[in-house]
């Protein structure tokens, strides 16, 4: 019998953007990590190509969760680009972001699997991006491998992962959103119903599937030192003291 383990990731970055519903000139993004965009970053690090629904199957059906540690400030950019052959101008489009987010998402499965992909982050394949190409991580994105674990409990124990600046600012919340996608004994009488379960990525004919999500609080796990577990070096840190 196989073994149920949890892969955390520490979603951040300066830009991140997560359609679920983008179409034509208008990109928008959801407020929080989609799964069929995670579950995308997951396959690219491991080399799945777009066509190949044998081999992302077993990725989509990992039980899916993201959880709201700092949640950014939603932006909006205009692209400008040019026909690639002709050199005609195309059409004008909106873009959204969500900058300075920083999420934690996890998907359960099984262990062989979720060591694969764990592997495969630290040596991806194609380099992984936060929704779109021109979003990259600022930091590895794997949080680690919690063994015979549950998505609700490693939700409510992963440090919080707010960056160092954000903590300085913000009083630390007394709880976090977590989106989870339910269990198949839980009932969904109080779930949000998403097209957002990942089917084919296939670049001429894209498809997602119903899922089911509950949207729950915890207690926001801080860190045992009171300080965030990523030390990456904050160039504006002087600027801060300056100011005071």
């Amino acid at each position: 019998m196989s073994r149920t383990s949890v892969l955390a990731l520490r979603l951040a970055g300066p830009l991140q953007s997560w359609g679920a519903s983008s179409r034509f000139t208008r990109r928008t993004t959801e407020s929080a990590p989609t799964k069929s965009g995670v579950i995308g970053l997951l396959a690219a690090a491991a080399g799945i190509e777009r066509g190949d629904d044998t081999r992302l199957a077993p990725l989509a059906a990992l039980r899916f969760a993201v959880r709201m540690d700092q949640p950014g400030t939603r932006i909006r950019d205009f692209h400008t680009a040019h026909h690639a052959v002709t050199g005609a101008s195309m059409p004008l489009s909106e873009r959204f972001y969500l900058a300075d987010a920083v999420f934690v998402a996890a998907v359960e499965g099984d262990h062989a699997l979720l060591t694969g992909l764990r592997d495969a982050l630290r040596t991806p394949v194609y380099p992984p991006y936060l929704g779109r190409r021109s979003c990259p991580p600022s930091e590895p994105v794997d949080l680690g491998l919690y063994e015979e674990a549950r998505l609700e409990d490693v939700m409510a124990s992963v440090p919080w992962q707010a960056s160092p600046w954000y903590r300085r600012r913000h009083q630390a919340p007394q709880t976090l959103t977590v989106l989870r996608e339910t269990a198949a004994d839980e009932s969904t009488a109080t779930a949000d119903v998403l097209r957002d379960q990942p089917v084919s990525f296939d670049a001429a004919h894209r498809r997602h599937a119903l899922r089911t999500v509950v949207t729950d609080p915890v207690s926001t796990p801080i860190p045992s030192d009171g300080t965030s577990p990523q030390k990456a070096h904050d160039p504006f840190a002087a600027l801060d003291v300056l100011e005071n």
